[in-house]
C-alpha cells in the first residue's frame, strides 16, 4: 500500500511521556502553531488561540496546577521545554472540537518536524481557576476561553514506544 507523508505522520505519532532539556528551536515551535492555526473549524470561526510557553518559570507554575489535579500530584509535563495552550472561544458552537483538531494538527506537525508531543489534559480545570485566569490575564488573553488542552513538545529522551496493534471491529461498511 502507497503512504504518503502526512499519512506516515499519522501512523507514527505517538504520545512522548520523557524529553531531553534542550530548548524546541522557535521556527519549529512556529511552524507548530501554524499548523494549529490551519486546522479545520465550525463556520471558518478559528475559535482557537493558543497560548505559547517557554519560559521555564511560568511553565512549572502551569504544571504545578495541573498537577495539583491529578489524584497523587506529579509532573504531567513529563520535563518537556515547551508547552501549547490552546483555549477555545466559548461564543463559538464547535469550540471543544475546534481546539481538539488545532491540537491534533500540532501533534501530526511536530511528528513531522522530528519532534515529540503529548496532549495534556486538565487546561480547562487550570485556566478556570483564579490563578489560571490571572495568568491568562498577564499574557493579555482576554474573553470568555475554556482550556482545551496542553500539548507538551520536546525532543524525546529515548525511543517511542510501537503502536499498539488496532482493535478489530471498529470499521462498518454500508
Amino acid at each position: 500500500m502507497m503512504k504518503n507523508e502526512v499519512i506516515e505522520a499519522i501512523m507514527n505519532r505517538r504520545s512522548c511521556k520523557s524529553y531531553l532539556p534542550d530548548a524546541v528551536p522557535q521556527e519549529i515551535i512556529d511552524q507548530v502553531i501554524e499548523a494549529g492555526l490551519y486546522a479545520a473549524n465550525g463556520r471558518g470561526m478559528q475559535s482557537p488561540v493558543i497560548v505559547e510557553v517557554t519560559d521555564k518559570a511560568l511553565r512549572d507554575k502551569i504544571e504545578a496546577l495541573n498537577s495539583t489535579y491529578l489524584p497523587k500530584g506529579g509532573t504531567p509535563f513529563y520535563g518537556a521545554p515547551a508547552v501549547l495552550i490552546v483555549l477555545g472561544d466559548k461564543s463559538a458552537p464547535t469550540y471543544v472540537y475546534d481546539g481538539s483538531l488545532a491540537i491534533g494538527n500540532m501533534m501530526l506537525a511536530a511528528q513531522a518536524l522530528g519532534v515529540g508531543s503529548c496532549w495534556i489534559h486538565r487546561a480547562k480545570q487550570v485556566f478556570d481557576s483564579e490563578e489560571g485566569k490571572e495568568i491568562l490575564a498577564s499574557l493579555g488573553v482576554e474573553g470568555d476561553y475554556e482550556g482545551i488542552g496542553n500539548l507538551v513538545l520536546g525532543y524525546p529522551a529515548g525511543e517511542p514506544k510501537q503502536a499498539a496493534p488496532r482493535r478489530e471491529g471498529r470499521v462498518f461498511k454500508a
